[in-house]
């Protein structure tokens, strides 16, 4: 769109001056060139690893200049934040860095992990209501009787001018970017980055990403209505209803364009980073991959940037990720099996679907279903195979031994 406007709330000096305000209190992470990801998409991808940050996300950065430039008077009282994720733990981590006091306020439902993990961080955590909204209102309670100082999660132009930081290292650590592909959920990060990238690099394209539960900035650029939504989705860190007023004027001024991703587009790029790049990444960190292995076609040949901004996710939610995204593209395939409930009949399925290669990993041996014989069972078998064809190879070696076989997944 246009170059960058001397009305905007954030500038390029004050991403700079937020350097130099926060080194030392946070790590200046990588841009590494990713040669799988570079042949997996026909372009030329690097990866800013910000979820090797202290508190595994780029929010370290907001929260570390914001806290930096509190008055003596503020530190002694302290500050309060609301969030039943990243932005918990950043505030967390710098306010005992700084010798803050901080109280962090989090839903009810908060899992136990991000709740101790913000604890362990120094931070008195108070938990109330069962939604963000209830929450919210706690906070505001708080902040008033204790005269704490509310530490907003991306409106607000210390803590933009602090994610603007990864902007900064993304310009002075790559030449002749021709985009930068940036996770979108209350916009402090994508703020940040335009003001950086815009002002050092105007050729430059930036793209947001969101994901297509919580299309919030999608709708406000295009003029529709934002309509809530209590979609589940597994980006929680960029699950935010309303963008920020801030960024919502900078991205409207500055930015390229705003896409959506899919739950299995995002899915299959958190998989991807595992397998190919062996990051732990959360959804909202691979919404950025996830936009480019859909569009492959968009960023062909190009030099792109891809920030990772964050790696907290649970490992039980990591391990259905796996499984789903195995299914889904058909390395993994679940059937179920009729057999004659005498000795030896388990044994000969398994060695029909061994002989092929394939790897079993699960076996349910089910005899009470009413529609088949009581001198029969089901078997439910889970099996992974070398090639996707080897599964229909398997099924058809299967009924030719008369084991009627149904394909379940």
């Amino acid at each position: 769109m246009t170059t960058q406007s001397s009305r905007l709330a954030v500038s390029l000096a004050d991403v700079e001056r937020a350097a130099a305000t926060i080194a030392g209190h946070v790590r200046r992470t990588q841009l590494v060139a990713s040669p799988w990801l570079s042949q997996a998409t026909a372009a030329r991808v690097a990866l800013k690893l910000e979820n090797r940050q202290l508190t595994g996300a780029f929010k370290d950065r907001g929260a570390a200049n914001r806290l930096s430039l509190l008055t003596e008077d503020e530190r002694r009282r302290g500050v309060i934040a609301l969030s039943a994720g990243n932005h918990a733990q950043a505030v967390a981590y710098v306010a005992q860095s700084l010798g803050i006091g901080a109280t962090i306020v989090m839903p009810t439902t908060t899992p136990f992990f991000k709740v101790r993990r913000t604890e362990e961080l120094g931070a008195n955590v108070v938990l109330h209501g069962d939604t963000l909204a209830a929450a919210a209102e706690r906070t505001a309670e708080l902040q008033a009787e204790r005269g704490l100082v509310y530490v907003h999660p991306y409106d607000d132009p210390a803590v933009i001018a602090g994610q603007g930081t990864v902007g900064l290292e993304i310009v002075q650590d790559a030449e002749d970017l021709d985009a930068v592909v940036v996770p979108v959920g209350g916009g402090g990060l994508l703020a940040g980055v335009l003001v950086a990238v815009k002002a050092l690099s105007p050729k430059t394209q930036v793209i947001g990403v969101e994901t297509e539960a919580y299309p919030s900035l999608v709708r406000l650029l295009t003029d529709r209505a934002v309509v809530e939504t209590a979609a589940d989705t597994i980006a929680e860190g960029i699950a935010v209803k309303t963008i920020g007023e801030i960024p919502l004027t900078i991205a409207r001024e500055l930015v390229d364009d705003v896409v959506t991703v899919s739950e299995p587009q995002i899915e299959r790029a958190i998989h991807c980073y595992l397998e190919s790049e062996k990051l732990v990444v959360e959804g909202a960190g691979a919404a950025s991959l996830a936009l480019v292995l859909s569009q492959c076609e968009r960023f062909a040949g190009k030099k792109i940037a891809l920030i990772v901004s964050g790696g907290n996710i649970d490992t039980g939610l990591l391990a259905s990720v796996i499984a789903r995204v195995r299914l889904r593209e058909h390395r993994v395939h679940i059937v179920r099996v009729a057999i004659p409930d005498q000795p030896g009949a388990l044994a000969r399925v398994a060695t029909v679907v061994g002989a092929l290669g394939a790897n079993i990993l699960d076996v349910e041996h089910q005899r009470q279903f009413s529609e088949i014989s009581a001198r029969s069972a089901y078997l439910t078998l889970s099996f992974e195979t070398q090639h996707v064809h080897d599964a229909d190879e398997i099924v058809r070696r299967l009924q030719s031994a008369g084991f009627p076989t149904t394909v379940l997944g």
